[in-house]
């Protein structure tokens, strides 16, 4: 009963995530696309300093206490997730998608749609990685996820959503609310700048430029 529950969890949390990064790539009315937010930072920066820049005004945008409500019937999740953590989740997943974009990655792929989840692990991608045999951060490691099936694709969500239910609590009911200060990092109605900041910087490291 207790692991048909915990599954039940990480199934409405990863279909939750991969809804959201669809709405972060293609966009919702009035929040521009990752596409867009991309190509607005390669206009005014280059190279690394595009990155910089996105991930400092992302951490803003996502720090606004009044962000969640700008959102008003945007983002109606087709799974049960707490609001705040389904709109600073967005931002999050939106401004990773612009690093992998700004790094030459196609951000409609499979594979860079399990990157950019695993982001979402922070400094637990490492063990993540580890446990799946998986060499993020090297040059080839793009490459390498192309060459992965569907299924193995699958194990790979799994496990990402394995790892966020994990640190929410080890209860026979995982409490999806406990998942809002761990990823999301809402606290008092607002995000802590430094997580979001954190997920920045590891889809800096994940996602290496395309020659």
């Amino acid at each position: 009963m207790a692991q048909s529950a915990n599954s039940k969890t990480r199934a409405t949390l990863l279909q939750g995530l991969e809804w959201l990064y669809d709405r972060a790539v293609g966009g919702v009315p009035a929040l521009d696309s990752a596409h867009d937010l991309a190509t607005s930072y390669r206009q005014k920066f280059s190279g690394d300093d595009a990155v910089d820049a996105l991930i400092k005004w992302q951490m803003a945008k996502a720090g606004a206490a009044s962000f969640a409500s700008s959102f008003g019937g945007a983002l109606t999740l087709p799974v049960a997730l707490p609001v705040n953590f389904a709109s600073v989740t967005y931002i999050q997943l939106r401004m990773i998608a612009a690093i992998a974009h700004l790094r030459g990655h196609d951000i409609e792929s499979d594979p860079v749609r399990t990157v950019a989840l695993a982001c979402l692990c922070g400094a637990r991608v490492t063990g993540l990685v580890r446990d799946l045999g998986i060499r993020f951060g090297a040059p080839i490691a793009h490459e390498a996820l192309k060459r992965l099936s569907g299924d193995g694709l699958k194990q790979i969500n799994q496990a990402i959503a394995c790892r966020l239910a994990a640190v929410a609590g080890t209860s026979s009911s995982v409490n999806l609310s406990k998942l809002m200060p761990v990823v999301g990092g809402v606290i008092s109605g607002g995000l802590d700048a430094a997580v979001t900041h954190g997920y920045g910087k590891t889809a800096k490291r994940l996602f290496q430029p395309v020659a």
